[in-house]
């Protein structure tokens, strides 16, 4: 099967010999096995290693990042958390980018200096400058492209050649790309991790997180790690996951056209002094997203020019489609302030935009009606 839509839709059908469209789901801890099985058999002793639905997302995750191996997670914090562990030990030192989604920097930040692990923070455009904040003891060099909330792309190339001539792993946060337009691995990452909350499950009703891999030494890592953390995913969030796949490709359709759309919409707004979305020719890394990505999603953020007081409220308070939300990647638009969550290193953009950070999703809705959904608040906001 040539095209990517038909594996994520046939995985693993025709191996399994069963006759249902769609995975079973056995929601099991005991697992009944024989003697053979139990001394000599790969067949499942216990239900946290996962069954037949796990197998299938885990095929299909396969497939999406063109992987040889992947692990599942409860969520996709647990996914990067895995990764980043499985690369480090106490004495290492890791690189991770400014712009990481908040819950990944706040375990590096946090969690990883209690177990001896240095940190160090660096500009996600830094590309091939990277170089100079290496130390003899650096072992892992994490990515987010795009950054989570302010959407810098990396230029991933550049940063994996100076780590692999280093013997440095890499670790790629890849939920915005969701496999389908960004291919980690096939760039030199090592480890490409995501939150199958966001567009794979695509309905708003799962948890899921996956890390993949293409080197067997990083398989044997994550999985005697995520064994030894006692890591798993329910099976109904499993199920939930495969199904979303099965359609990701048409939703994300979808989702990037009406995000373009909005997008070039809001560039023309007069409150709107900048949109942050990589797929638009005004970004500052255009280029190298063109380079590295075939397509964009419904995600991005905009910063808007100086409010008057209270406008922000009225702006949130008079939009009946837009929803304040966390997560995103589900079939609804959402809308959230983004400046509470800004941990920056001093001197980064952030300290001299101009007005209020906002993160957009735009969700399935039809574009127009989205259009006078924020017409409505950017009226209300300015008192128009």
């Amino acid at each position: 099967m040539k095209h990517l839509e038909t594996r994520l839709i046939h995985t693993r059908r025709d191996r399994l010999g069963r006759v249902t469209v769609n995975p079973p789901v056995e929601r099991a801890s005991t697992v009944l096995f024989n003697t053979e099985d139990a001394l000599y058999g790969p067949k499942p002793t216990y239900g946290r290693m996962g069954l037949t639905v796990h197998r299938e997302l885990e095929a299909a995750m396969c497939e999406l990042e063109g992987a040889t191996y992947t692990r599942l997670a409860a969520n996709g914090l647990q996914a990067c958390t895995l990764a980043i562990a499985s690369c480090v030990r106490a004495g290492d030192h890791l690189l991770f980018p400014d712009s990481s989604y908040g819950p990944t920097a706040r375990f590096c930040e946090r969690r990883l200096p209690a177990m001896g692990v240095k940190t160090d923070r660096y500009d996600p455009r830094i590309g091939a400058g990277i170089a100079d904040l290496i130390q003899e003891n650096t072992k892992a060099i994490f990515l987010e492209s795009p950054g989570s909330l302010t959407f810098e792309v990396s230029d991933t190339p550049a940063i994996v050649e100076i780590a692999k001539a280093r013997g440095i792993r890499t670790i790629m946060d890849n939920t915005w790309g969701a496999g389908l337009h960004h291919q980690p691995l096939a760039l030199g990452v090592d480890l490409s991790a995501q939150a199958l909350t966001k567009y794979p499950a695509g309905h708003s009703d799962a948890f899921g997180g996956a890390v993949m891999t293409r080197d067997n030494a990083m398989a044997g890592r994550l999985e005697a790690l995520s064994e030894d953390w006692g890591i798993s995913l329910a099976p109904d969030d499993a199920y939930l996951c495969v199904r979303g796949l099965r359609t990701l490709k048409t939703r994300l359709k979808a989702h990037e056209a009406a995000g373009l759309a909005i997008s070039e919409w809001l560039e023309s707004r007069p409150e709107v002094a900048e949109v942050l979305n990589p797929a638009l020719p005004s970004h500052p890394d255009h280029a190298i997203w063109q380079r590295d990505f075939s397509g964009s999603n419904g995600l991005f953020g905009i910063i808007l020019n100086p409010v008057p007081e209270g406008g922000l409220e009225r702006f949130f308070e008079a939009m009946h489609l837009f929803s304040m939300g966390f997560s995103w990647g589900g079939f609804e638009s959402l809308i959230i302030p983004c400046d509470h969550q800004l941990t920056r290193m001093k001197g980064s953009w952030t300290e001299t935009r101009s007005g209020p950070l906002l993160r957009i999703h735009i969700g399935l809705e039809a574009v127009d009606d989205l259009v006078a959904d924020l017409t409505a608040g950017f009226e209300a906001m300015t008192g128009s």
